[in-house]
Parts: structure tokens; sequence; C-alpha cells
């Protein structure tokens, strides 16, 4: 059913614009694009999940920083699909700026950090604001590699973690140039720091995932791009998402000596 043929699609609360994202015809997905809320009600069955994990991922690459989803309205057919959430977390764990936060009244949810009110998971999200973060989006060219060496530089120095500046630097231009090589697509390059650890990840449009499969032989021309990936980062891999996926990884200044 087409959006303009359900009855209030796009309706807001409060005045608010809202998406409304059909996943089946028992669960309904609700963004709301003013906030960090995703509402899901209705009945999530096994055919669901798979919808409700791209939608929620689909809006986690899309806006820095946490979220929060509303399952106030949400019953399961079966108790383990709501593992489905905790899947979510596990997956943006490492990407820069990125957590999922839960309104679960039933408290059956885990993996995820919960609250049994609205208001108390959004109490939560106001307290942890974002508070760094850099986006750029570019084009799938050669020289998009500098400019998301340039952000890695500005980042660097803006959030006092220089020690992180070459290696950063060698794992962005790695990753866009994979992306020029191999999605050619326009990709987002995001990095944010946690604690001492810097967090970068680009987002391209294909689903090709890379393919890291050790060192290269002497002989061949390029591959050695993942290689260098991670010989500077602590952890790295890739997660697939609506329309592409993400490539991420996370430095730690302890392993560059």
């Amino acid at each position: 059913m087409d959006r303009a043929d359900r009855p209030g699609a796009g309706a807001s609360r409060g005045g608010q614009r809202r998406a409304v994202l059909p996943t089946d015809v028992r669960c309904l997905v609700e963004t709301d694009e003013s906030s960090g809320v995703v509402r899901l009600s209705g009945v999530l069955d096994p055919p669901g999940t798979g919808r409700v994990r791209d939608a929620l991922l689909g809006r986690l690459v899309d806006r820095p920083g946490p979220l929060v989803a509303d399952l106030t309205g949400l019953r399961v057919t079966d108790p383990a699909l709501w593992e489905v959430f905790g899947e979510v977390r596990r997956a943006v764990h490492d990407w820069p700026a990125a957590d999922l936060l839960l309104c679960d009244p039933t408290g059956a949810v885990s993996g995820a950090p919960a609250w049994p009110t609205l208001d108390g998971a959004l109490a939560a999200l106001a307290a942890t604001p974002l508070a760094a973060v850099l986006t750029v989006d570019l084009p799938p060219v050669v020289g998009s590699a500098r400019q998301a060496r340039q952000l890695v530089c500005d980042g660097c120095a803006r959030w006092g973690v220089a020690e992180l500046t070459e290696p950063g630097c060698i794992a962005v231009t790695e990753l866009v140039n994979n992306a020029v090589a191999h999605a050619r697509t326009p990709m987002t390059v995001r990095l944010a720091p946690r604690d001492s650890t810097l967090h970068l990840a680009v987002r391209d449009h294909s689903s090709r995932l890379p393919a890291f499969t050790g060192l290269a032989p002497l002989h061949t021309a390029g591959g050695r791009g993942l290689l260098l990936i991670d010989t500077v980062a602590r952890r790295w891999g890739a997660t697939p998402v609506p329309d592409g996926k993400v490539v991420w990884c996370v430095l730690h200044p302890d392993d560059q000596t």
C-alpha cells in the first residue's frame, strides 16, 4: 500500500512531520524526522525482523548520534524476536557516534540499554548529546581521499588526539580509495572520538563487502589497502545497510607505537 493510501500516513504528534516506513502488513516503523525517535507498532513476526533491522540501520547510517526505538506499541510472535534490537546495537557499536537506546515497557529486550517509558529514554538521550562528529559527502574520485585526510587532521586537532592523525589519515585514505575503486558511488565519511579512541567510517552505496585475505603476493599490484587498515586499526569491519554498506575502523593510541 502506498503511503498516500494509508490514512494518517505522514501525520504527526504535536505537528511534527514523520515518515512511515512499511515493514510488513503487521508491523509499522515510524521515523520522526525531527528527532532521534523511531516508533515500532503492531506485531513483529519472523519475516518482519529483517525489515525492522534495515529500517533501524538505515536511520542510524543517515543520522549521526544515538537513536531511540520506542517499542511501546510493539508485540512479538516469539520472544526470541526481541534479539533483533541487540543485533542492531552490536552492528553499530563501532560506528562513529552511533548507538541504539530503547523504550521497552516489557523489560523483555536484552543487549541494549532500555527504559520503561519514552520520557525516560528521551531523558537519557538528552543526557548524552552528540558532542563531536565530523561528516563530509564525497564523490567517487581519487581527489576525495585528500579531503577525507583533511577531515581527519581537523578532527584529531580539535579533539586532542594528535597521535592518531597519521594512522587516521592512512586508514581513511584506504577506506575512501577502496570505495572509489570498487563501490564507485558517492560516499559519506564520518569520524568521531570516543574516550581516547577515534572511530572512522565510510558509507557507500554498493552492497559488495570488502574481503581481506591477508598479505598480497609481492608480484601483484594493489590489494594492500585492507592490510594497512588492519595494521593501524585495533578493529575494523563492514556492515551491510539498506542501499550499501558501512566500512568502519577504530584507532587506539596504545597501538601506535
